[in-house]
């Protein structure tokens, strides 16, 4: 099993790079993984207790539990991922998404190359730079259209505990990373270099991985 890891700031086209590369290989040899789904439940706080929250933060994940089903998923077993509800800041009391071993498992999210011991379970560690100014604009659209936020809120949350978690957290971890894909799904020429690094680990040349590239 291969997995890959992709990180990158707020709006940065880390899905868009993971669905170019699945997309490319075909959805039944990929197991895809938000770190999203795997923020800590806070369920037993109040929804106002909940908006305070620095979701920007590494804290903020529940990496033990993404740690865990990494490595059952590598041992063979499924496993049951939360989902979590961005609309209320906390997980689904009855949805999960069941997750399957398979030749690749790719996981996306902000803090994928923050925290040590979750780097220690990724082959390949991949980085999406994007300009700041466009992933503002990004999330604007996003949180907007997807997550029933208001511009008010957006900029505050933004300039609170996202532009200075990325400064802090994010945008440090860039140095982890074995591959850094300028401009995300803009970035043809990245997205076919990480899809041909997997595409030889499928047809079976694997003597590279596990290893830093």
């Amino acid at each position: 099993m291969l997995i890959i890891g992709i990180a990158g700031g707020t709006g940065s086209g880390k899905t868009t790079v993971a669905r170019s590369v699945i997309e490319r290989l075909g959805s039944s040899k990929v197991t895809f993984i938000s770190q999203d789904n795997y923020y800590k439940d806070q369920a037993h706080l109040s929804l106002s207790e909940r908006e305070l929250t620095n979701y920007d933060h590494p804290f903020a994940f529940d990496n033990e539990l993404l740690i865990e089903h990494l490595a059952a998923l590598r041992d063979g077993q499924t496993v049951h991922a939360p989902v979590y509800d961005f609309t209320i800041h906390a997980r689904s009391s009855s949805d999960t998404v069941e997750l399957h071993p398979n030749n690749i498992v790719m996981i996306e999210g902000l803090h994928v190359l923050s925290d040590e011991k979750l780097r220690e379970m990724l082959d390949i560690k991949v980085f999406v730079d994007s300009d700041p100014d466009v992933r503002i604009l990004r999330r604007v659209v996003r949180d907007i259209e997807e997550r029933g936020r208001t511009i008010q809120s957006i900029n505050q949350q933004y300039l609170a505990t996202v532009k200075p978690m990325h400064e802090a957290f994010i945008e440090p971890s860039k140095r982890y990373a074995d591959i850094i894909i300028p401009e995300g799904g803009h970035n043809e020429v990245g997205i076919q270099l990480l899809s041909i690094l997997t595409e030889k680990y499928l047809s079976g040349d694997k003597k590279w991985s596990g290893t830093r590239l």
